[in-house]
């Protein structure tokens, strides 16, 4: 399944797609999809890691062992730990978060799924994640994978992105509107 296929493209979309042809070679797409899900909300969870990730200042080196620990005690595949040393080597840990994105798109994409990324003010309960996950499948006629982010700026609600649909009933959003339409009033 080439890239072109199904959308994945640029830096993180050629990472991505080499990733995906190896870990599909090696029947290890489950694996490798837990592995960077665990890895993308560590990154999102902690500011220490994600200022490790984006820093231009900090060696390849540190990077590369700073990284290389954290998969180990998390008890990755050798697959992805592999990967993510490659990045950090080729100094392109800035953009694995978009990797990953692009890596899941493809495994989506190769099971019939069509990939949500929903953005909440607090983490979802496995029951409201699971009737999500059933309201999304009933609207899209398809089956959804979704991705979850936490955004505690959102004060409550959703923001429920489906390629380049975007549904946004977030309380920030909805007070903003209502700012600006009473503004028109005054």
């Amino acid at each position: 399944m080439s890239s072109k296929t199904i959308g994945a493209s640029g830096l993180a979309g050629r990472y991505a797609t080499a990733l995906f042809e190896l870990a599909d070679a090696d029947k290890l797409l489950d694996r490798v999809v837990e592995d960077l899900g665990h890895l993308d909300a560590m990154i999102g969870d902690s500011d220490d890691l994600s200022r490790l990730v984006r820093s231009p200042v900090i060696s390849r080196g540190d990077q590369t062992r700073a990284m290389t620990a954290i998969m180990e005690k998390a008890g990755m595949e050798a697959l992805t730990q592999r990967f993510v040393g490659m990045v950090a080597r080729n100094r392109r840990l800035f953009a694995l978060s978009d990797m990953i994105a692009a890596f899941l798109a493809l495994v989506a994409a190769r099971r019939g799924e069509v990939t949500a990324d929903v953005t909440s003010a607090i983490e979802l309960t496995d029951g409201e994640h699971e009737s999500l996950v059933t309201a999304l499948k009933k609207a899209m006629g398809t089956k959804v994978a979704v991705t979850a982010h936490v955004d505690e700026t959102l004060l409550g609600g959703l923001i429920v992105k489906v390629g380049s649909r975007m549904i946004d009933s977030s309380l920030s959003t909805k007070l903003q509107q209502l700012r600006l339409a009473m503004k028109g009033i005054g």
